[in-house]
């Protein structure tokens, strides 16, 4: 996930967990920083690497961006808040 080189400037996201996911990773927020040009999929990875727990997170789950659905590859900016969002079920 690492861009450019160690100056490249970083933004801070909001990582927003519900129901399920919150449970696996102990916590319903948590405050990111990631390299500017990074995508959901980046943020992510880290979040799997760095949050205890988040390794249970699929690889590939469910997130919403400032409260819309959002591809793996739309790249973040300053203040995003990416929203993990676990499977639904009813009928």
């Amino acid at each position: 996930m690492q861009r450019g080189g160690p100056e490249a400037s970083r933004l801070s996201v909001r990582c927003r967990f519900f129901a399920r996911y919150a449970e696996m990773v102990g916590c319903d927020t948590y405050r990111l920083a990631v390299p500017s040009g990074a995508t959901v999929a980046d943020a992510v990875a880290t979040v799997r690497e760095r949050l205890r727990g988040a390794t249970g997170l699929p690889a590939d789950p469910m997130v919403a961006v400032n409260r819309e659905h959002a591809r793996s590859d739309r790249v973040l900016t300053e203040g995003d808040e990416v929203a993990f969002l676990p499977p639904l079920a009813g009928g």
